[in-house]
C-alpha cells in the first residue's frame, strides 16, 4: 500500500485529500501525477525518519519528473537526508544539483554553509587553521547567497559574518 494511503494523523490525511483533489482538477499528465505521488510519499517517509524508504521514493520521483523546478525540491530533500545521515559530501552534491535547477533556494545555500562551517570547526579541532579558514570562507559565500535571497532569514549567519569580519567584504 502506498504511504500516502497509510497516513495516521489528521494533518497528513488532510494534505493527502487536498493533494488528491488537486491532482484530479489540475491538468497534469499521468507521469506528473505519479512523480508527485512518489515525492509526497518520500516526504511522508522522511518526516517519520524512514530515510531509506524516502530515498527510494525520491529516486522514483526523479526518474519521472521532468520539470527542473520540481526536480530541485526532490534533490534538496535528498540532500537533507544525506545531511541527517552525516554524509556531507553527498549532501553538498545534491544541494548543488538542486541549485543548478533552481538558484532561488536559500535553504540549500544555508545548508551548504552549515556543512562548510561544521567542516571548518572540525579542521580547527584537528589543528589545521588554514583548512578551517578555507571552509569558513566557503560557508560565508554560501550564507551571503542565502541572505541575498532571504534578507530577513539567517540572523545567526548574519551575526557570524559580522563577528568574523566577513560581512565587510560583501557590502
Amino acid at each position: 500500500m502506498p504511504r500516502s494511503q497509510r497516513n495516521d494523523n489528521f494533518i497528513d490525511k488532510t494534505f493527502t485529500i487536498v493533494a488528491d483533489i488537486l491532482l484530479r482538477v489540475i491538468p497534469t499528465t499521468q507521469r506528473e501525477k505519479e512523480a508527485f505521488t512518489y515525492y509526497r510519499d518520500g516526504m511522508s517517509a522522511q518526516s517519520e525518519g524512514e530515510y531509506a524508504e524516502a530515498l527510494q521514493n525520491y529516486y522514483k520521483a526523479m526518474r519521472l519528473e521532468i520539470d527542473p523546478y520540481d526536480r530541485s525540491y526532490i534533490l534538496y530533500n535528498i540532500g537533507l537526508i544525506h545531511t541527517s545521515n552525516g554524509e556531507h559530501a553527498k549532501a553538498l552534491e545534491y544541494y548543488s544539483q538542486a541549485l543548478e535547477r533552481n538558484p532561488s533556494l536559500p535553504q540549500a545555500f544555508n545548508n551548504m554553509a552549515v556543512i562548510c562551517h561544521y567542516r571548518g570547526e572540525q579542521a580547527i579541532q584537528q589543528g589545521d587553521p588554514e583548512t578551517s579558514e578555507t571552509w569558513f570562507d566557503q560557508a560565508a559565500e554560501y550564507w551571503k547567497q542565502a541572505i541575498a535571497l532571504a534578507p530577513s532569514n539567517y540572523i545567526e549567519a548574519q551575526n557570524w559574518l559580522k563577528i568574523t569580519g566577513r560581512l565587510k567584504e560583501w557590502l
